[in-house]
């Protein structure tokens, strides 16, 4: 999509980053991969032997270049996890494919960046508590599904009631809004939600998909959040990782705005309020 190019192009033209605070991450190793994905999917995957349905379901015509993309987007975000580690925040440009399920690939995700990373830093014994908190406007049902046996990963998903997938999973705390839910109601019901999560679950790593499919302006997201509603709900987010001192990974999620110059400013209101809120 042309925001992967344009975003990081308007962050350093602005002066809220460098170029050196980008890096490029090479192809994810298998080894990564299968602390999430089924063996067979996965073998299946690289070697283009998926149906025409699993393709048509996954949302890709399936090509070699296409899974190596993939895969450097699970290796950019487990490479923020391991960066968070000491920087405190890390961001990726792209990510945050929460469709993609153990076995198959859903709504534009064949793998799972955040379940990637989350089960790496869990694997590694880094941390031991994950909190994966997705405000992307679609349920991150690929995610629900990942960790619906782990207890030391708390999922919750903050999503419009009556958008994709139509069919949703059960992640450890549902938040379902109403089309046309602006503002006031989205804020209440995050500060609400994620205040009680974060007190009885305490986590010591979070996980932040900040899609900005919540935007009033999105054709696909039936909410109706402002920008500047949109860039409260970050810092909202952010606040409470400062106050925590918890290292967060975030990524980008969708955007689906007619013009994308609402996409691009959006998501680059997210490095901007992490930027004012963490460094």
């Amino acid at each position: 999509m042309e925001k992967y190019q344009l975003l990081p192009e308007q962050l350093i033209y602005e002066g809220t980053l460098e170029n050196t605070n980008f890096f490029e991450p090479d192809i994810c190793e298998d080894q990564h991969l299968l602390r999430t994905h089924d063996a067979d999917y996965l073998s299946r995957l690289e070697q283009l032997q998926l149906t025409p349905r699993e393709q048509r379901v996954s949302g890709f015509v399936h090509s070699e270049q296409l899974i190596q993309r993939e895969k450097r987007i699970m290796e950019g975000t487990r490479l923020c996890a391991e960066k968070a580690l000491t920087s405190g925040a890390a961001m990726n440009i792209a990510g945050g494919t929460h469709h993609a399920y153990s076995n198959k690939g859903e709504g534009f995700c064949l793998l799972n960046d955040q379940a990637v990373a989350a089960n790496w830093l869990l694997d590694e014994k880094l941390v031991s508590r994950i909190l994966i908190v997705d405000l992307d406007v679609h349920q991150g049902n690929g995610t629900a599904e990942l960790f619906q046996d782990r207890d030391e990963v708390f999922t919750f998903s903050m999503h419009g009631k009556n958008n994709y997938p139509l069919k949703k999973e059960v992640s450890d705390r549902d938040v379902e809004l109403m089309d046309g839910t602006s503002d006031r109601e989205y804020l209440r019901q995050l500060e609400r939600n994620l205040g009680e999560v974060l007190e009885t679950f305490q986590p010591d790593f979070m996980f932040y998909q900040c899609g900005v499919d919540v935007l009033e302006t999105d054709k696909l997201g039936r909410l109706s959040l402002s920008m500047n509603g949109c860039k409260q709900r970050d810092e909202y987010v952010f606040e409470q990782v400062a106050e925590l001192g918890i290292p967060v990974v975030c990524t980008m999620g969708g955007g689906y705005s007619k013009e994308i110059k609402y996409i691009v400013e959006a998501h680059a209101n997210t490095f901007r309020t992490i930027q004012s809120v963490l460094f």
